[in-house]
């Protein structure tokens, strides 16, 4: 039987979406996988530290060397010092998160592109972090044997900017976790409400880092005009801080709006599903996403979703969302107050939602994942 090495680092140090993706994605990969050998590599980790192993075929493979060390040793430096040496001998190894190793000639190599924001919306990206994406990725893509996209945007992105074969990338689009679906009992919904400090009043939720590719601001402002309508509504954002975040703070300030907008750090994940279910609206009008876990995550949980017009987010949303241009912040306001205005519109997009929703499991994404490791071990 193959074994194959899969980079679990971010899964276990980010607490955002990609870490998400990988968490879940594998999990569901050890569930329906129990005959090939699998190896998880986890740079910056102690034994000590690893969690209980997911499968029996499933081995953790720690380095105590961290992630930025690997870094520069592989990717500034270039030095040709293999994968493997952490590993040990895998047939196939499948990068995670943008960049792909070194590796032995002999070892099929797959890496995956979750977005392309940081060449599609430079300026929200951390200048450091997009100056190592442009050199490290395009040499990572030519490089492996096959690239995964989170998304068909996000190929079509790589075939424009990096020339890539369209026969080289295939489209493995995520999951959601069955832990997201409607929070009913109004004393669950409480308590949440209490451990986050958010008053009784209506809420529109939005998640993710802190960064500007989110469009917090744009959000923000948008709460000050529905507010300047008469909708007491205060504004809750779940996420860590993240990069160039100074942006979002000024307009704080400048609009007024500190005391209802709510910044309530990193949600734990049994608490998220009561936040989407507890709101009047989700609302994720990023300017770029690969993929957009929130559209669905907020749809499962029973409300409804106004989202951006742009990159991956109409694939992920079809007909169940309103969608606005991300830009326009009073098309962000008039979407909400549509929401919160017409009943009947609500019900129509609550009921769609779950349909759409319903379409994402990580049980299909992992098959897919493992016809995609068979279709390229075989080449």
């Amino acid at each position: 039987m193959p074994v194959i090495g899969i980079d679990y680092t971010p899964a276990y140090e980010q607490g955002g979406g990609i870490g998400r993706l990988t968490r879940d994605l594998v999990a569901a990969l050890a569930r329906l996988d129990s005959k090939s050998d699998y190896k998880l590599f986890i740079q910056g980790a102690k034994k000590s530290e690893l969690p209980p192993a997911l499968a029996p075929n499933f081995q953790w493979k720690p380095t105590q060397i961290t992630p930025k060390w690997l870094a520069r040793i592989w990717h500034r430096t270039q030095l040709p010092i293999p994968v493997e040496t952490f590993v040990g001998d895998v047939d196939l190894f499948h990068a995670t998160d943008f960049t792909l190793p070194p590796t032995r000639s002999t070892t099929r190599t797959i890496v995956t592109v979750h977005d392309m924001s940081f060449v599609r919306v430079p300026d929200a990206a951390s200048p450091t972090l997009k100056a190592y994406l442009d050199m490290v990725v395009p040499r990572s893509v030519n490089k492996a044997d096959h690239v995964i996209a989170d998304s068909q945007a996000t190929k079509d992105d790589l075939i424009d900017l990096y020339d890539l074969a369209d026969e080289k990338i295939t489209v493995l689009l995520s999951g959601i976790d069955s832990r997201y679906q409607k929070i009913t009992n109004e004393d669950s919904i409480l308590t949440i409400r209490n451990h986050y400090k958010i008053p009784s009043a209506p809420y529109i939720f939005t998640i993710g880092t802190i960064q500007p590719r989110k469009n917090y601001s744009r959000v923000i402002k948008a709460l000050k005009l529905l507010r300047e309508r008469g909708f007491d509504l205060h504004l809750v954002i779940a996420g860590g801080k993240g990069w160039l975040e100074d942006e979002m703070y000024k307009t704080l300030r400048e609009t007024n709006m500190q005391d209802v907008v709510h910044l309530i750090g990193f949600a734990d994940d049994e608490h998220i599903a009561g936040l989407y279910s507890g709101a009047d609206c989700v609302v994720f009008p990023s300017l770029y996403e690969g993929f957009g876990f929130p559209v669905l995550e907020g749809m499962a949980c029973g409300t409804p979703v106004v989202t951006s017009n742009v990159s991956s987010l109409p694939e992920v949303a079809g007909d169940a969302a309103i969608m606005v241009d991300p830009y326009d912040v009073e098309a962000i306001a008039d979407a909400v107050q549509q929401v919160l205005d017409d009943s009947q519109l609500r019900e129509r997009m609550i009921t769609a939602g779950f349909e759409q929703a319903a379409k994402f499991t990580w049980e299909n994404s992992a098959k897919h994942l493992y016809e995609i490791y068979t279709t390229v071990l075989a080449m």
